[in-house]
């Protein structure tokens, strides 16, 4: 439960040093060893063990880590979270590597802490789990999904391959008195084992296919899909439905052009049985229209204002400069000397008037405001010169057209 706030923490705050610490925190390892392990040397006792301790486990993290993202008011999708939300092959690779390390460091005398580290790192089992909580605490099924995907493909494939080096290396197996329950336990481990490494193979299989797809299908973008006065704004690929989406601004590309585009694809490996759908800003026709008009711009403005939310902030900065530098304008633009003579026609006891720019700042922001210097007849009243003062003042403001101005004496 600690590990999966701490990881919850850094995905919501998209720090990759706090999914880091989470990850070494994190006692998911163990008992994922201990389900390979016992299937190979078919001890029943380990198994359940391990089954139970799993499934503690992962029933607390996700319950945990959805209620974190329940209550915590930081609900905004992150490069972190969005990371663990779709598997690809290389993370069963991963997965399959770090597996091999951590069970042939554990087959030595003594642990290899750092190899222990290092798995639990490179797999991530702990950031997965609390993705499926964000995605169950905002309602979106898709992410809780790809993410308990992503884990259930790391925990299958090292305790795969405890299995693997277990049985590789000879380990002793668990012998029990009654022989048919021994034979009886042999059989479980087998139908076990046949029931993990089949779907994986599979899985590893399919994911292989999506990625090669995937591959080809941006190489046949950035090779074959060029005109000149024309700019690629977007394209992504689909290998389920098998179609290649391009979406294109500037000059309008000729439709024979197109159509050669899409003959290319159709003699290209891997990509014979896929269709090319081309977009083009200037084609206001039907669903091109609307495609264009609705999602693929949302998506467009979407990743400009992330990207340029920093350019923002210091704009705003400017503004409010800017806003400094026009009151020193308009202070500049005072006509010094016709307003000093209609000072003293007004205020005859005011022996001398001079202004200045006085620059402020309280460490956050910095402000310059106008100053007025007055020096009275010594002889004149305080009384006097305090009303004069408060006369001078509204004046002034409506003389010189300032919000803000400040009159010492």
């Amino acid at each position: 439960m600690f590990s999966i706030f701490v990881a919850s923490i850094g995905l919501n705050v998209s720090s990759t040093a706090v999914v880091i610490g989470a990850m070494l925190i994190s006692p998911l390892m163990g008992p994922i060893v201990g389900l390979g392990l016992s299937v190979a040397i078919n001890d029943v006792v380990t198994l359940k063990k391990s089954l139970i301790n799993l499934g503690v486990m992962i029933v607390l993290s996700v319950v945990t880590a959805y209620l974190y993202f329940e209550i915590s008011p930081l609900t905004k999708e992150t490069p972190e979270l969005l990371a663990r939300t779709s598997p690809n092959i290389l993370d069963v690779l991963i997965a399959i590597f770090g597996g091999l390390a951590l069970i042939v460091a554990k087959t030595k005398k003594g642990t290899i802490v750092s190899v222990i580290f290092g798995v639990a790192i490179a797999t991530a089992l702990m950031p997965p789990l609390c993705t499926v909580g964000y995605g169950l605490a905002i309602g979106n099924f898709n992410y809780a999904g790809g993410a308990f995907y992503l884990f259930s493909i790391n925990t299958v494939f090292i305790a795969l391959t405890s299995f693997l080096v277990a049985k590789a290396l000879r380990f002793p197996m668990v012998r029990y008195a009654n022989s048919k329950r021994r034979k009886r336990i042999s059989q479980i481990a087998t139908t076990i084992a046949l029931i993990v490494i089949v779907p994986s193979v599979i899985l590893f299989l399919n994911l292989l296919k999506v990625q090669v797809f995937e591959n080809n299908a941006k190489s046949f973008i950035e090779n074959n899909i060029k005109y000149k006065g024309t700019v690629i704004l977007k394209s992504n690929q689909d290998f389920n439905k098998k179609t290649i989406d391009v979406y294109l601004i500037g000059r309008l590309v000729p439709d024979e052009t197109i159509d050669r585009w899409k003959e290319e694809v159709k003699e290209t490996d891997v990509l014979n049985e896929t269709s090319l759908h081309v977009f083009q800003a200037a084609d206001q026709s039907g669903n091109l229209a609307q495609e264009l008009s609705g999602k693929l711009k949302f998506d467009i403005l979407d990743d400009l204002y992330e990207k340029n939310e920093q350019l923002l902030k210091d704009k705003e900065s400017k503004i409010k400069f800017l806003e400094g530098k026009i009151t020193d304008f308009k202070v500049k633009e005072l006509r010094f000397e016709e307003i000093s003579k209609e000072v003293k026609m007004n205020y005859n006891e005011i022996e001398k008037i001079s202004y200045y720019n006085k620059i402020t700042t309280n460490f956050k922001t910095t402000d310059t405001i106008p100053v007025i210097e007055v020096l009275w007849n010594k002889k004149y009243s305080k009384k006097e010169r305090k009303k004069d003062k408060l006369k001078l003042d509204v004046w002034l403001r409506y003389k010189l057209k300032l919000d803000t101005i400040q009159i010492i004496d």
